[in-house]
């Protein structure tokens, strides 16, 4: 068992760019389960997952990877991590026999015959240049190395973007796959989230650097809802019961924070089960608070 009850624990984390604040984000990770950062592009996804690997200097906050400090620990930390991003990080003429040969080098856990039947179970030829690779291609041949090295978390920023539906569900199955060792867990950032409504245990919302939501995936869709209602009705609910409005013609649709409340003061509307997206769409609309 791990001493460390999250696999990523990070408090206050602040960073200041012209332009752009990461502003105070706290999140954990739980051991064993699998987190959705979710926000759109721009949002601050990218610069929290460079922060945890330290490619950028944090201005104040603390973050843990796996129970150990992200600089002090640095070394440590990343022997025992796996990172995706959205582009290849190897050099177009590399091939996968050659990668292997790289990454035994680097990682004292590197399993060449793990990485050589993902290869095979994927589809990609270890001998072609990666320069002849599809988009696609690349991306597992990144999630092939990434599950390698017997990686106890494995952080993937925006790693399905781009991808068709059933490269996208390959991918998937391989997370829940390596899930099911206990003592190991994924931060996967993505503004695709179906993906994550399939597949997280938790959600964290982000949007302009400050973190607007996190939880259970589940407790998040049960205590949000969709409103539907006339013109009329609209105009009677208390602005303070809902995030924002999309107004019609025809009505409006209202993001409804606590779902048991509104059924109890509105019990004559129609309020609905939402997705990620939904909440999404209307947080990140919050401050017009009405929108089309």
């Amino acid at each position: 068992m791990t001493d460390h009850e999250n696999a990523i624990e990070i408090t206050g984390l602040t960073k200041k760019y012209d332009g752009f604040t990461l502003d105070n984000v706290s999140f954990s990770v739980p051991n064993g389960s699998i987190m959705g950062f979710i926000g759109q592009n721009g949002a601050g996804k990218t610069t929290t997952i460079r922060s945890l690997l330290n490619i950028i200097k944090i201005d104040s906050g603390e973050i843990k990877l796996l129970g150990l400090d992200h600089l002090k620990d640095e070394y440590e930390v990343k022997e025992r991590i796996a990172v995706v991003f959205d582009e290849l990080p190897f050099h177009d003429s590399f091939t996968g026999t050659a990668l292997s040969k790289m990454f035994a080098g680097l990682y004292g856990a590197w399993d060449e015959k793990r990485f050589f039947e993902l290869c095979d179970r994927f589809g990609l030829p270890t001998k072609k240049k990666l320069a002849k690779f599809s988009k696609g291609m690349k991306m597992k041949m990144q999630i092939a190395t990434a599950l390698s090295h017997n990686a106890e978390l494995l952080i993937m920023d925006e790693a399905t973007t781009g991808l068709d539906p059933v490269v996208r569900n390959e991918i998937l199955d391989m997370f829940r796959e390596y899930l099911m060792d206990e003592n190991r867990s994924i931060l996967m950032s993505s503004h695709i989230t179906s993906d994550l409504e399939k597949i997280a245990d938790s959600v964290t919302f982000i949007d302009r650097g400050k973190i607007l939501l996190t939880g259970y995936k589940d407790d998040v869709l049960d205590t949000h809802a969709l409103m539907k209602c006339t013109k009329a009705e609209y105009a009677d609910i208390d602005p303070a019961d809902f995030i924002s409005a999309r107004v019609s013609d025809f009505g409006a649709e209202l993001m409804i924070p606590d779902r048991a409340s509104a059924l109890k003061k509105y019990s004559g509307a129609a309020i609905e089960k939402t997705t990620l997206e939904e909440i999404m769409l209307f947080y990140v609309n919050r401050e017009k608070k009405e929108w089309q």
